[in-house]
């Protein structure tokens, strides 16, 4: 079989993709209670490398165009593609890039069917192949199998991580077994799954893994205490699991742990959600790691701890709560394209 390699996110960027919000799918109001984030992402971001943004169409490219300016933004970092899209998950139905055995860049593309066809998908399930046409690179159509990409985690040496709810799940993949699963994903050089359960049903996503395990390295996954896993939902058996993972040499992992929020999150209107905030779905950029911020007591503990990680980058915090009542945060709208090796 042949074999792709999936760069580490903290390998060198040519760019980050977003999809930028609009009014078609629910409406204005809700692309103006999120915009600035993408504002602030696109400003961060453009210090290190390109921002490709998706946009719905000419009419709203343009308007995002006067908006990044407006904020003084360096639009020679900026670049528009027109696609229509439903929504901003840009990380679950993006391009994601790979490299072939000649070290040239493909893109991914597995299903996407709107997280077992909860919300309407149909245009996000073709943004890869539009973008694959546009960029003139080649298109791996996995499309037999519906995955997202906040739900696996790779760590570059051969491990992935995932939970089951999210995958091995009869509303994303019906006629496929966990081990045809595993067989599909071993395009991208897999030698070692670590399968949480998860919980169905808990979330939009049915527990992506990005909310609460990261990667650091091939040694070291970043995410919560035990109590917090606990608190997050994580049942029992998955805490075990994943506190006594090792990696595909056989080696147990190190830990990081990030703290959740002290507080459930409250909006700037006053509404309070009955749940905390993960800073675990962090995303690195050339020069800056993006990170979700509540208005909360531990983001400067959270910020802190990801900055002594990552010392060579700025850390930049971004309140997320408007996007984070929808279910998502930094790492889900936000998907990075690897330079092109030589």
């Amino acid at each position: 079989m042949v074999t792709y390699t999936m760069p580490d996110e903290k390998s060198e960027h040519e760019g980050t993709w977003l999809q930028w919000p609009h009014g078609y799918t629910y409406g204005e109001n809700y692309k103006k209670g999120i915009e600035h984030i993408w504002v602030k992402m696109a400003s961060a971001l453009s210090e290190g490398e390109k921002v490709h943004i998706v946009a719905y169409n000419q009419e709203e490219k343009e308007k995002i165009s006067k908006t990044l300016a407006s904020q003084g933004v360096n639009m020679n970092r900026v670049d528009f593609f027109i696609s229509p899209t439903d929504d901003v998950w840009t990380r679950d139905n993006g391009p994601i890039f790979v490299y072939d055995q000649e070290k040239k860049l493909k893109i991914w593309d597995p299903g996407f069917n709107g997280w077992g066809k909860k919300t309407p998908f149909e245009k996000d399930a073709s943004v890869r192949e539009h973008l694959s046409k546009e960029l003139k690179m080649e298109r791996i159509d996995s499309r037999k199998l519906v995955i997202e990409g906040g739900a696996i985690e790779l760590d570059g040496n051969g491990t992935f991580l995932s939970t089951r709810s999210s995958v091995v799940n009869k509303n994303r993949n019906p006629d496929l077994s966990e081990a045809e699963i595993e067989k599909q994903l071993s395009i991208l050089g897999v030698k070692k799954f670590i399968w949480l359960d998860g919980v169905a049903g808990t979330d939009i996503t049915d527990f992506h893994i990005d909310g609460f395990a990261k990667f650091y390295d091939k040694s070291t996954i970043i995410t919560f205490s035990e109590t917090d896993l606990a608190e997050w939902g994580l049942p029992a058996k998955d805490i075990k699991t994943l506190l006594n993972s090792t990696n595909a040499s056989g080696e147990p992992y190190k830990y990081v742990n990030l703290p959740l929020s002290k507080n459930n999150v409250t909006l700037d209107s006053g509404e309070k959600l009955d749940y905390k905030g993960s800073y675990v779905n962090f995303y690195i950029g050339n020069k800056v790691v993006l990170v979700p911020n509540y208005n909360d007591p531990n983001d400067k503990v959270a910020n802190d701890i990801i900055q002594k990680l990552y010392p060579e980058r700025k850390v930049v915090g971004i309140d997320v709560r408007e996007l984070y009542k929808d279910g998502g945060m930094i790492h889900c709208v936000t998907q990075q394209q690897p330079i092109q090796l030589k």
